[in-house]
């Protein structure tokens, strides 16, 4: 096969894949904003209930649970994407750009792998949690309910590492996720007086 003729196959998929990442962050930008708002509106009005009104929201604890979930599954995958995640890449930044490529490749896989498992697994968990009927007493919600955005941010968390193994694969440079290419910036941290 020809660099010509595979060009026009790749280029299909890695517009279809970008596309798909599109619609991804999209719907992770909503779930961190409706969830860091509302989780901010609803401590906030607690803490009005509370000291002003002398009476206490009884379910502001529950509906924080809830949103501090969406938010941290939502984020998991918004930091996978943004090539935030937390490295010690001291070895892995000392070696050569091949080296390093092949290893972001290994990486990138197992860690998709490993969050397709987690979200496998969390699906199990979910199931024992509504076969045990356990409901929030405050809200009356049934548990499981909750749960359910874990398996969902696992599940994007590991498209993203899959999306980053094929951008590794179809271009020349090291990418730490679909748009962020590896190395270090100074200009990123530089403040200006």
């Amino acid at each position: 096969m020809d660099e010509v003729e595979e060009k026009t196959i790749i280029n299909p998929i890695l517009k279809t894949l970008d596309f798909i990442d599109t619609l991804i962050s999209r719907f992770e930008g909503v779930m961190l904003a409706v969830g860091v708002i509302a989780m901010t509106v609803n401590t906030i009005a607690a803490v009005i209930s509370r000291y002003v009104f002398n009476s206490a929201i009884i379910f502001t604890d529950e509906l924080n649970m809830i949103f501090i979930v969406v938010v941290t599954y939502a984020g998991l995958s918004y930091a996978a994407r943004n090539g935030r995640h937390i490295r010690m890449s001291a070895i892995y930044d000392a070696m050569p750009a091949k080296t390093r490529k092949v290893l972001m490749i290994v990486m990138a896989s197992v860690t998709a792998a490993f969050m397709f498992f987690l979200s496998f697994y969390s699906y199990s968990y979910i199931f024992e949690v509504y076969k045990s009927g356990r409901i929030l007493p405050a809200l009356g919600l049934p548990v499981f309910y909750i749960y359910l955005w874990v398996p969902v941010g696992f599940v994007v968390t590991g498209l993203q590492y899959a999306f980053t193994v094929v951008k590794n694969l179809t271009q020349s440079d090291v990418y730490l996720s679909t748009n962020v290419k590896d190395g270090y910036s100074d200009t990123d941290n530089d403040i200006e007086i």
